[in-house]
């Protein structure tokens, strides 16, 4: 190998380490330009909620649970939180292998199985990211338009000029949030955007359902089309729980940092979820069927309490997003060595400069190809289940393997096989769904 510090991986770094795992070849680490161990087990557990409770949360009823109906959704929802707990933890222990700590999936992956693992997996996870951040910004889009449509519904603005603006506003966020645990002050905002725009869905969905005939809880469609849309929905209920990003979120955290990792997922599989389920159970009960993939769309109230739940979808979306877009920040920022104050004239032209045009085009392919609930299950079957499900699976057999009895090999070994068939499957699904879209809507559609 070469004596310099090049990282071989696209980024150079003054400080850079080497891991080597038996005969595999040698992976270059930079040390990161971002915070490590600094927040509390409660500050990353309120992190990880705000992805469960994100503005996705209104799209539930519509993308998960009519495809399964009452007890396909409520069964699929609860075992998808219980897998998921579970599946989370085992990252989170894997986070301290080997005598050092590994704040990447790729830094772990590389330490496991050496280069050609740290590229794939580095490959998989910014896909993940990527298809994530652009479902935000189709989010953000759609509850912008909704708050347009409420006061001026006069079809001169489309979609696709809503998605724009609020890719403009991600940018902006972009550049005043120099890295994760910044985020601090926000989260406030942020859990204050979700509690309200959670409890008017919540509220007004209970009006509506005590009001309303009996709904028609049938799974819509053709039988084709439901096997599809069932095995469709199964992406999304596993999307609905995970990031994708464990080792980043656990690097924010302080020593111990599996310990407290452990109670940041405790609260966010207890606490942090109750709001997620009850406002995708109601939303269901209330419209059946006929539920949209943005609960507020189904709604009636008045139009001030509706629009300051569009609002708090709208940022609480653009902030949630920065947390997905982290490890691209945190990477682009390591390899350029940008360090010193956030303040700083270069930084802030930086950040500006390549986090933008990061943004710009995540903004242009969500206005592309805007079919939310479509990203939701391709995104599970493309990166989520592999990474969160099958990937930690068997990486904890390879971390533990002497250590491991038959009889547990072979529970993560049932594992891995279980969720590779259902990804294969959810991705073949999500595929064949988008494509059918695309032939019924054209591009830069205004859904």
């Amino acid at each position: 190998m070469e004596n310099d510090h090049n990282d071989v991986y696209g980024g150079t770094s003054a400080h850079c380490r080497r891991e080597k795992k038996g005969d595999q070849a040698s992976v270059i680490i930079p040390e990161t330009a971002h915070e490590v161990s600094n927040d509390s087990w409660f500050q990353v557990g309120i992190v990880l909620s705000m992805g469960v409770n994100s503005a996705y949360a209104l799209g539930y009823s519509g993308t998960i649970m009519v495809p399964l109906g009452w007890i396909g959704g409520v069964v699929g929802l609860v075992l998808a939180t219980i897998v998921s707990l579970y599946a989370s933890a085992l990252m989170a222990k894997l986070h301290e292998v080997g005598g050092k700590r590994h704040i990447r999936y790729r830094d772990l992956a590389g330490f496991l199985y050496g280069r050609t693992a740290y590229l794939l997996i580095w490959a998989l996870q910014y896909a993940n990211l990527f298809l994530i951040n652009i479902g935000y910004v189709i989010m953000s889009g759609s509850a912008l338009k909704a708050f347009y449509i409420l006061f001026r519904n006069n079809h001169e603005l489309k979609l696709p000029h809503f998605i724009a603006i609020a890719g403009f506003a991600c940018i902006l966020f972009a550049i005043a949030t120099p890295h994760l645990s910044a985020l601090r002050v926000w989260l406030g905002f942020s859990s204050l955007f979700t509690l309200l725009y959670l409890t008017i869905a919540f509220v007004l969905s209970v009006e509506d359902g005590v009001k309303a005939p009996p709904r028609d809880y049938n799974i819509p469609g053709s039988r084709d089309n439901k096997i599809w849309a069932i095995i469709g929905a199964v992406g999304n209920l596993f999307f609905a729980f995970n990031t994708g990003m464990i080792p980043e979120i656990q690097a924010t955290i302080r020593q111990p940092v599996v310990g407290n990792m452990v109670k940041a997922l405790n609260f966010q599989f207890t606490v942090g979820v109750v709001p997620m389920h009850a406002v995708t159970y109601i939303g269901y009960w209330a419209y059946g069927s006929g539920v949209s993939s943005y609960l507020l769309n189904n709604v009636h109230g008045p139009a001030w309490l509706l629009g300051v739940a569009h609002l708090s979808a709208f940022f609480q979306a653009i902030i949630t997003l920065h947390i997905f877009a982290s490890p691209t920040y945190e990477y682009l920022d390591t390899k350029y060595g940008i360090q010193g104050s956030a303040l700083a004239l270069r930084n802030i032209v930086f950040r500006l400069i390549v986090r933008g045009s990061y943004l710009i085009m995540t903004t242009f392919l969500s206005a592309l190809l805007p079919f939310l609930g479509n990203f939701m299950s391709l995104t599970g079957a493309i990166s989520t289940i592999p990474l969160t499900f099958i990937l930690p699976n068997h990486m904890y057999i390879v971390a533990k393997k002497n250590k491991l009895s038959s009889l547990q090999k072979s529970w993560h070994w049932l594992n891995i096989v279980i969720f590779g068939c259902l990804s294969v499957a959810a991705f073949v699904a999500a595929l064949k769904l988008t494509v059918v879209q695309t032939q019924t809507y054209h591009v830069f559609a205004d859904l």
